[in-house]
């Protein structure tokens, strides 16, 4: 326990450090960064309510936590998301596989794409004649693409812990008018003792850089009389950490029950969470996972707590939370994973309208 205290300590100060480097930055950078790589990945995930930097111990830790890929169970391990949020408006899918080097290390490598395709570009409707012509209209997509290539490795001295890093690649890509090439660090510990399982996942640890390039012809086309150009150059994502504690209990008969708890902190200023201030914002995430002799699962979450207004009073701001729901299916090495989560928006008339977001995932452990 010695090792583990001395990480510990080095984990510690390094975050203390890198906290101070960022509120001196926070006015030069902008919040939601990056934030596509933020929305998750994996059915039981996102069941769950995003809790996942203590529980992840498949491919998809190489997302979540890579500390967590020294935990799979199977020598071979992928993992295909497709998921549609804003009821199918925007896709999400995602991609990963991982392997052992040896006894002690893995390896993985994770593809991340989330995209608005078909987008129609109708400034060219109408022909030099004033008629309609449908055969002018071209669409175009919005997309970010990531790419992680992920190492993890057992510490020997010390049972249970774990430590990992991603290396990630990012394009980000909008139509024929902008695209940006970034590259950052990530950097995770998983810990599990007495079955307590705990993480701590450091994305963006060494903040990540988009270098944007516009294309000026083609912006100029857009533009309104006296609307400015947008300007290219450097982008950058601030460090978020997250820590995340988890415990199995088991139940009378095949039945267990796995609660978890995740704390996320974002460092590029005030955010609209829990725990809001202008060198930390926290936000609180919790899930739970029902299971039944490692064949069925039953899960539900709550995240991403936010005050919004209330559209009957002016002054008046209500706390809300988004709920998710999920059900997973384990089978000789296949993992089917389904999650729903549901946001409630208030309209102008006092009512709620619903948004669906619904993933499915589906997993493969082989050897």
């Amino acid at each position: 326990m010695m090792h583990f205290s001395r990480y510990a300590v080095l984990s510690a100060l390094l975050f203390g450090l890198s906290l101070g480097q960022q509120a001196k930055a926070q006015s030069t950078t902008p919040k939601y960064s990056n934030e596509f790589l933020n929305i998750g990945v994996g059915g039981r995930a996102l069941g769950m309510g995003n809790v996942q930097v203590s529980l992840a111990s498949d491919a998809t830790a190489g997302y979540w936590n890579p500390a967590g890929l020294t935990r799979q169970k199977s020598k071979y391990d992928a993992v295909l998301m497709h998921s549609e949020l804003f009821s199918g408006i925007v896709k999400n899918d995602y991609a990963a596989f991982s392997m052992p080097l040896d006894e002690q290390s893995v390896i993985g490598a994770s593809l991340v794409r989330l995209g608005v395709d078909d987008i129609a570009d109708t400034r060219n409707l109408v022909n030099e004649y004033g008629q309609i012509d449908y055969g002018r209209i071209t669409y175009f997509s919005i997309a970010d693409y990531a790419m992680l290539l992920s190492y993890a490795r057992k510490i020997g001295s010390v049972e249970g812990l774990s430590v990992g890093a991603n290396a990630k690649i990012i394009y980000r890509n909008v139509g024929d008018y902008a695209n940006a090439w970034g590259f950052g660090i990530d950097a995770g510990v998983q810990y599990n003792h007495a079955g307590w399982q705990l993480g701590l996942m450091a994305r963006d640890i060494t903040t990540t850089y988009n270098a944007w390039s516009i294309n000026a012809d083609k912006f100029r086309q857009t533009l309104v009389p006296g609307e400015a150009m947008p300007k290219g150059g450097p982008e950058v994502t601030l460090p978020r950490f997250i820590l995340g504690a988890a415990r199995l209990i088991k139940l009378p008969g095949e039945f267990t029950a796995l609660p978890a708890v995740d704390l996320e902190m974002t460092t590029d200023g005030q955010r609209n969470t829990l725990i809001s201030s202008s060198a930390v914002s926290i936000d609180p995430r919790a899930g739970i996972e029902i299971g039944y002799n490692n064949l069925v699962y039953l899960r539900g979450g709550v995240g991403n707590f936010q005050k919004i207004k209330s559209f009957r009073s002016t002054t008046q701001e209500d706390w809300h939370a988004q709920p998710s729901l999920g059900v997973g299916v384990a089978l000789s090495g296949l993992r089917l994973d389904l999650a729903l989560s549901r946001l409630a928006v208030e309209n102008t008339g006092g009512s709620a309208s619903q948004t669906n977001s619904v993933i499915v995932s589906l997993g493969y452990g082989f050897k």
